[in-house]
């Protein structure tokens, strides 16, 4: 494997302080991607993993229970010591009207799908 792919559900906007650019993509491109790489997940909703795992084909369940992306010095993330210029986001697309409540596991029939979003740090 020549390197490591960072995913996860969300990236906290508060780790964001230098440029990125955020591109929407899809399964496709992201499996393409994945193909001869490893994962590095920091995926924050253990009730949504097996949704996921299933849609994508790949096992995205992080090494420990929601683990936290920090920032190198260069303000690039990084997780367990290693550090990232992309990031893939896979976020859930709902069934029509459905907002989830606070507090509230959202249920596999909730999910219809997911969004694919590539975001790329500049040198």
């Amino acid at each position: 494997m020549s390197e490591l792919i960072l995913i996860g559900n969300t990236f906290p906007l508060s780790l964001i302080r230098r440029r990125v650019v955020i591109e929407v993509t899809t399964r496709e491109a992201l499996l393409s991607e994945l193909s001869g790489h490893g994962v590095k997940s920091f995926w924050g909703h253990a009730n949504t993993l097996s949704a996921v795992n299933a849609w994508l084909g790949v096992d995205v369940t992080p090494d420990v229970a929601r683990p936290a992306v920090s920032l190198t010095p260069e303000l690039l993330p990084q997780l367990d010591g290693q550090v990232f210029r992309r990031c893939f986001v896979l976020s859930p697309d709902y069934r029509p009207g459905y907002r989830p409540a606070i507090g509230i596991e959202v249920g596999h029939e909730d999910i219809l799908g997911w969004q694919v979003l590539e975001m790329t740090w500049d040198d």
